[in-house]
């Protein structure tokens, strides 16, 4: 599948932005120090609440970026999360890049039907029955459902990385795979990869 020249603009602008705004108050801080030498803490706390921000942009226009490259249907993804977010309906959906995949998972129900949003959006309504696994999308297909994904030993025992997480995280340590993860308790998306996990803006006027 061809490259694409990652570009985004709309959020491709505001990540500019928010990385100039941070630049400014860093140097503004610099100063203050410099010539007043008042207290800055406040300030910082500011600019951790504004990096957190940005790394949200960041990830989110990364994720498109990872995700072009390896379906054509990266729209209908980004619209399916969004959607899924907002009814906080759960989610688990690996995107096969280079790494073939069969050998890290417990094979589900075979699909082998062209990705539409409202097919990847039904089958986690909840009460479908393949709802509860992972769906394997391979370049412009929903190639299974309800795959079982190896748990990553990271945030065991922790409340706040649930089973989907974990299972996220657990191949995207084994594979070059990238995995969404939508949180049926908050309607938070993240993606997993590399071993890592980011969460992501599901904003419709930035997909």
């Amino acid at each position: 599948m061809q490259q694409r020249n990652c570009d985004f603009s709309p959020l491709k602008q505001q990540l500019i932005k928010g990385h100039e705004d941070i630049s400014f108050d860093i140097n503004k801080g610099i100063k203050t120090l410099k010539t007043e030498g008042n207290c800055v803490l406040g300030k910082l706390e500011d600019l951790k609440d504004k990096f957190e921000k940005v790394e949200t942009m960041a990830a989110s226009f990364y994720l498109n970026c990872y995700l072009s490259p390896y379906t054509d249907k990266y729209l209908d993804i980004s619209t399916c999360i969004q959607h899924l977010s907002n009814q906080r309906h759960g989610a688990l959906i690996v995107i096969e890049r280079n790494d073939e995949l069969e050998s890290f998972l417990r094979a589900g129900i075979p699909i082998g039907a062209a990705l539409t949003h409202s097919l990847l959006e039904s089958i986690f309504y909840p009460r479908n029955p393949l709802h509860d696994g992972a769906v394997l999308v391979r370049t412009n297909q929903i190639y299974s459902a309800a795959n079982i994904l190896p748990l990553s030993n990271k945030g065991a025992g922790e409340k706040k990385l649930g089973t989907r997480h974990r299972s996220a995280l657990g191949l995207s340590e084994k594979s070059d795979a990238l995995v969404l993860v939508v949180s049926e308790e908050t309607g938070r998306v993240s993606f997993a990869v590399d071993g890592r996990i980011y969460p992501i803006i599901t904003s419709s006027s930035l997909v």
